[in-house]
């Protein structure tokens, strides 16, 4: 990271074998297990910053959105020889925007968003244009 880098935000969270809450409470959530929780929070952040990451590669691409897109992602946890390692599916649904086009920006988001960047090379990603 460079000197120059602007931090723009920084969650805080404190979590409990209960609960887990934000320092900021904009999250306020009961945690019956570690997991599935782990896996459901994991799921909504990183749609939330995809989607994100979406707009921006479609305003740099000049490309208008006529519809608010979604993403549903299931985070798998799975166990081989003792190890334990996810595994995600983010289906994408771009409505309105040419299929080709759509492909292309969904593409440039895992390029954009923080945690694609983060879990790029770690585990098995598979995006579909739904």
């Amino acid at each position: 990271m460079s000197s120059a880098a602007k931090l723009l935000f920084t969650g805080k969270t404190h979590v409990t074998s209960g609960a887990a809450r934000s320092s900021d409470g904009s999250l306020a959530i009961k945690l019956a297990q570690p997991h599935p929780a782990a896996e459901n929070l994991f799921a909504a952040a990183w749609s939330a910053c995809y989607l994100g990451a979406l707009g921006l590669a479609a305003a740099q691409r000049k490309v208008k959105l006529p519809s608010e897109p979604s993403v549903d992602t299931a985070i798998d946890l799975n166990n081989a020889d003792g190890a334990f390692f996810l595994r995600a599916r983010l289906d994408v649904s771009v409505p309105g925007v040419d299929r080709a086009v759509a492909q292309e920006l969904i593409e440039a988001a895992h390029g954009i968003c923080p945690y694609s960047k983060a879990v790029h090379g770690n585990i098995e990603v598979t995006t579909t244009l739904a």
